[in-house]
């Protein structure tokens, strides 16, 4: 390990890992997971830096299948943004997904690798995390997906209860977490906030 001393910080480089990140052969994977607020918020936010850069983004949503969402919208204004739904305008009974939810699942993840192919500079898996962890899709099928993305590609996946292995494989892990939220005392969502 080598210490580096710059104007702002002291910090520990450990070379081998460095080496071992620099040369990786897939893009950079980030997860956003927890049961606060914000993940696929923060998720967007990315995808909207990428674009102030002249980047391509796509969006694909499991689990959701509301039109009117502001980052479904939101692509009839934005140039270099796509986004696409894969789920159902109701919400999914997580401890009882139904039939139509896991052919959604499925047909979302054949989805994300023709994506893949078209490479875009960044792709926002909402809620794939809370989708693998439901069981609507097998963790592997992402792992494979994962290893498979072109080096200039940022992937972005979102949603509570990421798996062990999905949080092993990326390269960012944040954690929101829940303090306080006005759903608690009863508040409903509100348009331009929460959806």
């Amino acid at each position: 390990m080598k210490i580096e001393k710059t104007k702002f910080w002291t910090r520990l480089i450990d070379e081998k890992r460095m080496k071992k990140f620099l040369n990786r052969k897939r893009g950079i994977v980030y997860v956003f997971t927890g049961d606060g607020e914000g993940k696929t918020t923060a998720a967007l936010g990315l995808g909207l830096r990428a674009i102030g850069h002249g980047k391509n983004v796509v969006l694909v949503q499991f689990m959701k299948g509301r039109k009117y969402v502001g980052e479904y919208q939101i692509q009839n204004i934005l140039k270099n943004y796509e986004a696409y739904q894969f789920g159902k305008e109701q919400f999914v009974d997580l401890n009882n997904p139904d039939k139509r939810d896991y052919e959604l699942a499925e047909e979302g993840l054949k989805f994300v690798k023709q994506v893949i192919k078209e490479r875009p500079d960044v792709l926002i898996l909402d809620e794939i995390n809370l989708v693998i962890s439901v069981g609507l899709i097998k963790a592997n099928e992402v792992l494979e997906i994962i290893k498979k993305i072109p080096k200039d590609m940022v992937v972005i996946l979102t949603g509570r209860n990421a798996p062990k292995s999905i949080i092993k494989a990326a390269d960012i892990v944040s954690y929101v977490k829940n303090i306080k939220h006005p759903f608690d005392y009863g508040v409903f969502a509100k348009k331009g906030e929460q959806y």
